[in-house]
């Protein structure tokens, strides 16, 4: 009966308002923009070298790595799996469209997060709940988006990835139904816990380290299936912009559709628009708040259109037909053991056990930013501890919870953080359009561009580029 409502409340968001809503955002922030993810690509790569002017402080580039590492994770592989085996090849068209529209809206929230960013001991620090607060006068507002925020992050997403990542067990023969996913949960929490606790430095440090080689290592398997298979590929892009346009089956049961699905594990995995990414954005120390801004496009384009793409591409040149009882990680081994063998399922399993422990400690970053926003201070130790306590719990009972369910509710709490979000970066973009004419303007006239609040007529107080 929970499983069903929640269903329905998901199917109720994405049906008549996230999907229009994020669409017709995208779409407008894209034209307002002049096509800001197309035409300022050499910019981004530009801006993500970028390093502090006094040499401290968060580079572009650790901050693009905080926020990749929440979007790369479970989702761009079971996600993917998911809507392949649900939604069909079409639902492929979909996540790139989402993505390549949502790169706007990144641009648009990193930007406004940069602008109304606040000084902190430790360098800068903002996201949504400060540019809510600052341009629209209601802290309550603010405070119901950080608890959405800490609901998607701390709990939703964190179960969900805690699943995925024991669900990859399944494939072997040690792996027990009823008793596995509660020992891999526990092993697992366990692990989160100590480095929460200040204990694993070394282990944060080692994956830090491993995740961009094995996100290389993942993008190259993907493409050596592809080739293995080339044959394959006209029939893959047929059946993908065939089921995308096949109106008469979106229209006839849409909750169930590619669209839906396209557009639900798309917002999942790149998050542009949500309010996630602003929180890393406001930490970076840039000249110019546009500079993140096209940083963020970039960690758009590396979730979906490599990443995301990776999955779906070796799983539909695999040879095997996705079905219902197949979503999930099932489909995703199946695949790669048709054209790898027994090596396949062992790959993944290395990959999500990376991918998914970065998320979780990026997710929580999050959520700790959150914290310091709703107390109004940084919490005590003692406090600190209860939560880590609490956060490390939730990993667990995750692994052991249903897959739809857990999949329903973070599609539920990530929609209330855009059903908040997007209407405010709408009232608030012309702000980030002056920032982002303003860079325009000084890198035609051969400037390293710089910022001033003057430059943009900003009406509000700020605490930086005074």
């Amino acid at each position: 009966m929970l499983d069903a409502i929640v269903a329905n409340i998901s199917n109720a968001m994405y049906t008549y308002v996230l999907v229009i809503l994020l669409v017709a955002g995208g779409l407008y922030f894209t034209v307002r923009t002049r096509f800001v993810q197309f035409r300022l690509f050499g910019e981004q790569l530009r801006a993500v070298t970028e390093k502090p002017a006094d040499g401290k402080g968060v580079s572009s580039f650790q901050a693009l790595m905080v926020s990749t590492a929440s979007r790369v994770g479970t989702g761009n592989i079971i996600g993917v799996s998911t809507a392949l085996c649900l939604g069909g090849f079409g639902s492929v068209f979909w996540m790139w469209l989402i993505a390549i529209i949502g790169g706007a809206s990144a641009f648009v929230e990193s930007t406004l997060a940069q602008i109304y960013k606040k000084r902190g001991r430790d360098g800068s620090y903002g996201g949504p709940a400060y540019y809510i607060e600052a341009t629209l006068k209601s802290r309550t507002l603010a405070l119901i988006f950080s608890v959405f925020l800490i609901l998607t992050y701390g709990f939703g997403f964190n179960m969900l990835a805690s699943y995925n990542l024991q669900s990859t067990f399944s494939a072997y023969e040690f792996y027990n139904p009823t008793y596995s996913p509660w020992i891999i949960g526990l092993i697992l929490s366990a692990v989160v816990c100590f480095c929460l606790m200040g204990g694993g430095k070394r282990i944060i440090k080692i994956t830090g380290a491993l995740v961009p080689f094995m996100g290389v290592a993942y993008i190259l398997v993907a493409l050596l299936i592809v080739i293995l298979n080339a044959d394959m590929l006209p029939q893959v892009f047929s059946r993908i912009f065939s089921d995308a346009f096949n109106f008469e089956a979106i229209f006839g049961g849409f909750s169930g559709s590619c669209v839906m699905y396209g557009i639900k594990r798309g917002l999942f995995s790149n998050e542009a628009g949500v309010g996630s990414a602003p929180n890393a954005s406001a930490s970076a120390e840039v000249a110019h708040p546009a500079k993140q801004g096209l940083v963020q496009i970039l960690s758009v384009f590396i979730d979906t259109v490599l990443v995301c793409s990776a999955t779906a591409f070796m799983c539909m040149c695999s040879g095997v037909e996705p079905t219902e009882a197949l979503s999930g990680a099932p489909y995703v081994q199946a695949s790669l053991q048709a054209v790898l063998g027994g090596f396949g399922p062992v790959f993944i399993t290395a990959a999500m056990i990376l991918f998914a422990f970065t998320t979780l400690l990026g997710n929580l970053y999050y959520v700790d930013k959150c914290l310091i926003y709703m107390l109004g201070r940084e919490p005590g130790k003692t406090f600190m501890r209860v939560y880590h306590i609490l956060a490390s719990l939730v990993i667990f009972v995750g692994a052991g919870l249903s897959a739809d369910l857990l999949w329903n509710i973070a599609d539920i709490t990530m929609g209330g953080m855009t059903l908040i979000n997007m209407p405010v970066i709408l009232i608030l973009s012309k702000y980030a359009i002056r920032a982002l004419h303003n860079y325009d303007e000084q890198r035609k006239a051969g400037l390293e561009p710089t910022f001033r609040v003057k430059d943009i007529e900003l009406p509000h107080k700020v605490d930086y580029w005074q």
